[in-house]
C-alpha cells in the first residue's frame, strides 16, 4: 500500500499541520503534497525535514506574502499534482486539496476540517472583513461562484470523508450531501499537564484574526473591570486588540509555548469565543484541568461539557460573554481538575493514532475487494454458484 498525503499549504506549523504530522508517524514513508512549501528550515518539524513536492505556485517569487490572493487559480494547480503512483492518496483539506484528481483503483479519503468556508455559509462574513471595493466585491463572488461549482463535482473523487468534529460532519453532508466518519483532531495533551493551583485572571488565546472573536471578549471583559483578563496571541488584529484594552487587560501578544502553558495552567478559566470546526485550544486548556468559557456553536460544543469542564455561551455577544462569566463565578468550586483533564484524554494524539489507522486499513481491505479481478477458479466457483440457483448457465 503506497500512500500520498496532500496538504493544501505550508507556511507555518498549526492545528492541520499537527494532525497530519500525527497521520504521517502512522506512514513514515509516505510522500506530502502541497501547493507551496514556504515555512522556514528552523520552524520545520522533523517530518517535514524531507522534500515535499509541490506546484508550479512555488516558482513564483515572494509567493509567502500573497498566496492566499491566489485562490482563483488554486483548483488548476491542484489538479496538476500527480497522484498515479500510489494507492492512497489522503487529502489533508479545508480548502481544495481533495480536489486532487485520482483513478478509479485509488483509494481517496479525505480528512475534512470543513468545505470551503469562505466559499459556502460564511461568503458574506469573509467578504465584509475583507473590505473590498464594490467592483472588487462583485468580483470576488463571481470568483467564489464558480468555486463552489469545483468544490462539488471533486467531493464525487473522494471515497470516504473523515470529519473531525460532528458539528462538520453535518457541513459535509449539507454541501456535499455525503455521510462521513468523524475522528476529533489530537491534542498534545502530554504537553499540558495540571500545574500550580488557579490565580485570579482568565486567559484568552488565538491567533487574532477577525473570526476568532478576539475584539469581543476584550470588549465584555472592559465592562467587567473587577475581573482580570490575559490575552496571548499575535495577528492583524494586535493592534486594535490593544488600542480598545482596559486597564484590567493584559494584551501580552505572542509568547513561546511555555509562557502560554504556565498561563494555561494557572487562569481561573480560559475564555473561547470563536465557531471552529473543532478547535484544538480549549482542549489544551482542559488538559490543564483549567474549566473553559466557551461559544457553544462548532467543535467547542462537542469538546466542552457544560457544568462539567466549561460553560457554555450561545451568542457572540458582549452581554453572552458576560453573563457566562457570571454564572462561571457562581459554580467555579465546583469544577474538579482531574475530572477535566480526564475528559480532555478522549482527544490525545494515541487515540486519534489509532482509529486513523484502523479507518485507513479497513476502508483499504474494502477498496481491494472492489477493485480485485475474478481469477478463472473464482470465475468458475461464481459460474457454478449461479447455476444451481437459478438452472441457467452463467
Amino acid at each position: 500500500m503506497k500512500v500520498a498525503f496532500v496538504h493544501e499549504w505550508f507556511t507555518h506549523f498549526a492545528g492541520s499541520e499537527k494532525v497530519l504530522e500525527a497521520m504521517h508517524k502512522e506512514y513514515p514513508d509516505a510522500d506530502i503534497f502541497a501547493l507551496v512549501d514556504v515555512i522556514p528550515e528552523n520552524e520545520r518539524p522533523e517530518f517535514l525535514k524531507r522534500p515535499i513536492k509541490t506546484t508550479f505556485l512555488q516558482k513564483i517569487p515572494g509567493i509567502r506574502k500573497f498566496y492566499r490572493s491566489l485562490l482563483p487559480i488554486f483548483p488548476f494547480a491542484i489538479e496538476q499534482l500527480n497522484m498515479s503512483g500510489y494507492d492512497v492518496i489522503i487529502s489533508n483539506s479545508h480548502a481544495v486539496a481533495k480536489g486532487v484528481i485520482t483513478g478509479p483503483n485509488q483509494l481517496h479519503i479525505c480528512m475534512c476540517y470543513t468545505p470551503m468556508r469562505y466559499a459556502w455559509d460564511l461568503q458574506d462574513q469573509y467578504l465584509e472583513n475583507s473590505k473590498f471595493g464594490v467592483f472588487r466585491n462583485w468580483m470576488a463572488r463571481w470568483f467564489l461562484h464558480k468555486i463552489r461549482i469545483w468544490d462539488t463535482r471533486t467531493a464525487n473523487g473522494v471515497d470516504h470523508f473523515v470529519a473531525v468534529s460532528k458539528y462538520i460532519s453535518r457541513r459535509i453532508r449539507k454541501v456535499y450531501r455525503r455521510d462521513s466518519t468523524v475522528i476529533h483532531c489530537n491534542v498534545e495533551t502530554d504537553n499540558f499537564p495540571i500545574g500550580a493551583p488557579a490565580q485570579d485572571f482568565f486567559l484568552a488565546a488565538s491567533r487574532i484574526v477577525p473570526y476568532k472573536k478576539m475584539s469581543l471578549i476584550v470588549e465584555a471583559f472592559n465592562k467587567m473591570p473587577d475581573k482580570k483578563l490575559v490575552v496571548i496571541g499575535a495577528g492583524p488584529g494586535l493592534a486594535h486588540l490593544q488600542s480598545i484594552a482596559g486597564p484590567n487587560v493584559q494584551i501580552m501578544g505572542y509568547q513561546p509555548d511555555a509562557v502560554l502553558v504556565e498561563k494555561m495552567q494557572t487562569a481561573r478559566a480560559f475564555v473561547f469565543a470563536a465557531e471552529e470546526d473543532f478547535g484544538i485550544v480549549p482542549v489544551e486548556a482542559q488538559a490543564c484541568g483549567t474549566p473553559v468559557i466557551a461559544y457553544s456553536i462548532g467543535g467547542a460544543a462537542e469538546t466542552v461539557v457544560d457544568g462539567v469542564t466549561g460553560v457554555h455561551f450561545h451568542q457572540q455577544t458582549v452581554p453572552a460573554i458576560i453573563a457566562a462569566t457570571e454564572r462561571f463565578e457562581t459554580i467555579r468550586h465546583n469544577f474538579d481538575r482531574n475530572i477535566i483533564r480526564e475528559h480532555a484524554l478522549r482527544f490525545s494524539t494515541e487515540r486519534f493514532r489509532r482509529e486513523f489507522r484502523t479507518l485507513v486499513e479497513a476502508k483499504w481491505r474494502i477498496h481491494q475487494d472492489e477493485i480485485s479481478v475474478p481469477t478463472p477458479e473464482k470465475k468458475l466457483v461464481n459460474d457454478d454458484v449461479v447455476y444451481m440457483r437459478t438452472g441457467i448457465s452463467a
